[in-house]
């Protein structure tokens, strides 16, 4: 069973077919969604909504839909991502109307916890591509460390953070 986090301001709560209009929004955005691969299709946005379902029941963790508790309106999602061959990393998107807000950091927080202090994990990690200035920054906020430059299976090399359980 996927646990629901609550923070001050939102429910991270399992994917599901509630959120999938926030995910088409997204991936289909081409200016939103640049920094992951986007813009994509309507459909292929609902299979990263399948995807991110399918990796709590085949990993054991995965992101976490971020829905405000003010409207119940979906503003992204917030979690844990690893592709085969890639390392586990903290990740989130936001809808552009909801960047800037501080929901990413307070979404990192409950998720980088839980990964700490339910999941007991050892460390959190997180990357991003080096032209991810506001991805870095919120990095940085959480108390994030360089810990490595390394190459990824898609032939580029980005830094490896790691975010401290001081964090939490």
């Amino acid at each position: 069973m996927i646990q629901t986090l609550e923070t001050p301001r939102l429910r991270l709560v399992p994917p599901s077919l509630a959120c999938a209009k926030a995910y088409e929004l997204f991936y289909t955005d081409a200016e939103a969604s640049r920094m992951y691969g986007g813009p994509i299709t309507a459909a292929a946005a609902w299979t990263r909504l399948s995807s991110d379902l399918g990796s709590w029941y085949l990993q054991g963790f995965g992101v976490w839909a971020m829905q405000e508790k003010s409207d119940g309106e979906f503003l992204g999602t917030c979690g844990f991502w690893q592709g085969r061959d890639w390392p586990r990393e903290l990740t989130w998107w936001l809808l552009p109307q909801y960047r800037g807000h501080g929901f990413a950091k307070e979404a990192s927080l409950a998720a980088v916890h839980h990964a700490y202090e339910v999941l007991g994990w050892s460390a959190v990690e997180t990357y991003m591509n080096d032209q991810n200035t506001q991805a870095r920054a919120l990095v940085l906020s959480l108390g994030g460390q360089k810990a490595r430059r390394q190459g990824f299976p898609d032939g580029k090399e980005r830094d490896v953070f790691i975010i401290p359980r001081t964090a939490v």
